[in-house]
């Protein structure tokens, strides 16, 4: 018999595309493929898991708190008993006489990391080469290049140690402090909404991604609206009429009047009725004091990473997050998508060599097809490793979420929501080959008496990139006739901000026709009522972002690029840990909107861990853990090191609840959270009263 190799990978699916790839004449057998010079097997997920604390002693299988902190010397791991099975199996492959060579094909991240590594040690693999491969999409040409070029497993074993860190870290967490707060506080929690009992689930992310939504529902519930008054003014030119606002600027009659809300409204109304009966003295005509014109170009977006692609899914087609992974997964795995649980927003050098594989891939592609022409005209493929769209400093483990071009025969195959996301994902790559789009703005301030009004106009005068993303406030048309808005803007100027009137090519010939010292007539002057708005609430694609961006909610996309670091939880993790907070009802979901909101269980959770260990509703802090994982995963700190810091944070926090008695202070939280949730709390699942 010859050496062998064998191909690991994490699921059937991906063995299977593997096995093609090798080009070998492969014979099936019971969980595995062979042929003369090679093996293909797999995992089905994971096989090990680590064990429950019982597993250490009979005694921990009682809650109590005498047996608490639980910190084991040694860690065990079992395999997992539904799968025992395929582990035999993969295991005799693993240890076989005449296997020489392992490749690890398992998925390019650090759980896929993490996989492998259980299994080879629950397997005692000894004296094998073993080489890893690292893959960005399923393509048979990506794969065979992965082959080749694979590295010795030993490089990867500091992301080895993150991952089995990273572990133990939710094991130590969830264990400690569930046990803990159930204990501690699940009888008046139980006793308050008359149930039997109440498991607290707390966790790293968990329970942190909790107090984000309970903080803003608590914020919007605080929230007092202040109404005010702006005064517009609507003026004639050539029988189109423009408002202007007026702001109270240096020369005006309420310069800096306690009068105002902000410089361009009242707080009361009578004040602005009286600015308008002082200015209607005058004659019904205002001047042009100024006119200022200029160019804004608007670049298209980076490329999607994850958490981009699920809030971009989230607005667009009401899809959670975890739905939005699932599919750009299974597009991953029919090799239409490239691999999708990355950070980067941007191409890697390399990439950025080969794209026109991409694009003549994609012009089979009907929704692109028109777009191809432009594209090669434009050349700036030719240059694309010098745009703001490809640097390899920005890249973790992979690049941006792209379509590889290959594949399209399985579209036929996929759902018609999967088809939506592909066609999202080509656009948003197909965008970078397009120039900026370019609106013309006008600013006009005119002057009635000593008072001065401001408005702006746009005009797209070079569609751009738009013209394959589709244009603001237009309804693109998508596959199968569902109409998308291009982009989606959330609220425009809510708080009473001037906002820029988009006007129609006609209209906007007029307005560029107008010159300064001009006098025009004045229709009429009115008042606008508006109101100071709420902080809006979280919805799954927001969430996702808010995560991404530890805690802060930043609307803007260049600025998001800039501070990327690392949120909380990781991109592979988000969606799941926002599923865990509904499914255990901390959490609900409205399936059309896609907002979130706290349930009264979640708020009485977060009133707890808020009296007990506060930290845990930080999310710097637990950025700050997810950052220290990365820091072990790049060889900057030791593992050792980030074992003893998160030891003496369990350590600490649980003496800390040991000692305190506050049982009971909670109660007077409980009731103003459930003044909000007015339901008979007979039945506790009608206790949870969903509130809107």
């Amino acid at each position: 018999m010859g050496k062998k190799s064998v191909y690991i990978a994490e699921k059937p699916s991906v063995a299977q595309e593997f096995a093609k790839a090798l080009h070998l004449n492969l014979k099936r057998k019971d969980g595995y493929l062979e042929a003369d010079e090679a093996i293909v097997t797999w995992c089905v997920g994971h096989l090990v898991t680590m064990s429950y604390p019982e597993a250490y002693d009979e005694k921990y299988k009682r809650w109590s708190l005498q047996t608490l902190p639980f910190i084991p010397k040694e860690y065990k791991y079992e395999v997992i008993p539904a799968v025992k099975k395929q582990f035999e199996i993969v295991k005799g492959v693993l240890t076989r006489e005449d296997v020489e060579q392992i490749y690890v094909c398992t998925d390019s991240g650090r759980e896929g990391e993490y996989i492998y590594r259980l299994v080879e040690r629950m397997a005692h693999v000894k004296g094998k080469e073993r080489r890893r491969v690292w893959i960005d999409s399923q393509t048979e040409e990506e794969i065979l290049r992965g082959i080749r070029e694979a590295k010795d497993l030993s490089e990867y074993d500091n992301l080895s140690a993150s991952a089995y860190l990273r572990a133990k870290e939710d094991y130590l967490m969830g264990i400690n402090f569930s046990r803990l707060l159930t204990l501690k506080y699940g009888n008046s929690i139980s006793g308050y909404l008359g149930n039997n009992y109440t498991v607290i689930s707390v966790g790293r992310v968990m329970t942190c991604v909790l107090g984000m939504v309970v903080r803003r529902e608590r914020e919007i519930r605080e929230f007092v609206k202040t109404p005010f008054y702006r005064v517009l003014q609507s003026v004639d030119v050539d029988g189109h009429s423009f408002d202007g606002e007026w702001r109270a600027v240096k020369d005006s009659l309420y310069f800096e009047s306690p009068k105002l809300y902000k410089e361009n409204g009242f707080k009361k109304r009578e004040d602005a009725e009286n600015l308008i009966a002082h200015l209607n003295e005058g004659p019904a005509e205002t001047k042009i004091l100024s006119i200022e014109k200029k160019k804004e170009k608007k670049n298209p977006p980076l490329l999607f990473n994850l958490a981009e692609l699920q809030n971009e899914c989230s607005k667009r087609f009401k899809i959670s997050p975890d739905e939005t992974l699932r599919i750009v997964q299974e597009l991953y795995e029919k090799k239409l998508v490239t691999y999708p649980r990355t950070d980067a927003r941007v191409l890697s050098t390399a990439v950025a060599k080969e794209i026109t594989k991409n694009l003549n891939g994609l012009s089979k592609y009907p929704v692109a097809a028109p777009y191809m022409q432009d594209i090669l005209n434009f050349g700036s493929y030719k240059n694309l490793a010098k745009t703001r769209y490809v640097n390899d400093k920005q890249i973790t483990d992979h690049y941006a979420i792209i379509p590889t071009g290959q594949g399209l025969p399985a579209l036929n195959s996929v759902a018609p929501v999967a088809k939506n996301v592909y066609d999202v994902i080509v656009r948003r790559f197909l965008s970078i080959f397009y120039p900026p789009a370019v609106y013309q703005k006008v600013a006009v301030t005119t002057q009635m008496q000593e008072e001065q009004f401001f408005a702006s106009f746009r005009v797209l005068a070079e569609e751009g990139y738009l013209k394959v993303a589709g244009i603001p406030g237009k309804k693109a048309a998508s596959p199968k006739g569902t109409a998308v808005d291009a982009e989606s803007s959330e609220n425009p100027a809510s708080d009473g901000e001037n906002e820029t009137q988009d006007l129609d090519a006609a209209f906007f010939e007029c307005i560029q026709k107008l010159k300064k010292g001009m006098v025009l007539p004045v229709k009429g002057l009115a008042i606008k009522e508006g109101e100071t708005s709420p902080p809006k609430r979280y919805n799954s694609g927001s969430m996702i972002l808010a995560m991404e961006n530890a805690g802060q909610l930043i609307e803007d996309e260049e600025l998001r690029a800039q501070i990327k670091g690392s949120g909380i939880g990781t991109s592979a993790t988000r969606a799941e840990i926002l599923k865990k907070l509904f499914n255990i009802k901390y959490l609900a979901l409205n399936k059309k909107t896609q907002v979130i909101t706290p349930t009264l269980l979640g708020e009485m959770i977060y009133d707890v861990v808020d009296h007990s260990i506060k930290s845990l509703l930080n999310p710097e802090l637990t950025a700050s853990w997810e950052k220290g994982l990365t820091y072990v995963a790049d060889g900057d700190i030791t593992p050792d090191e980030y074992m003893r810091k998160l030891e003496q944070f369990i350590i600490t926090r649980t003496n800390g609840v040991l000692g305190l008695n506050n049982q009971y202070q909670l109660r007077g939280c409980y009731d103003k959270a459930a003044e909000f949730y007015k339901k008979p709390v007979k039945n506790t699942e009608k206790g949870k009263g969903k509130k809107e």
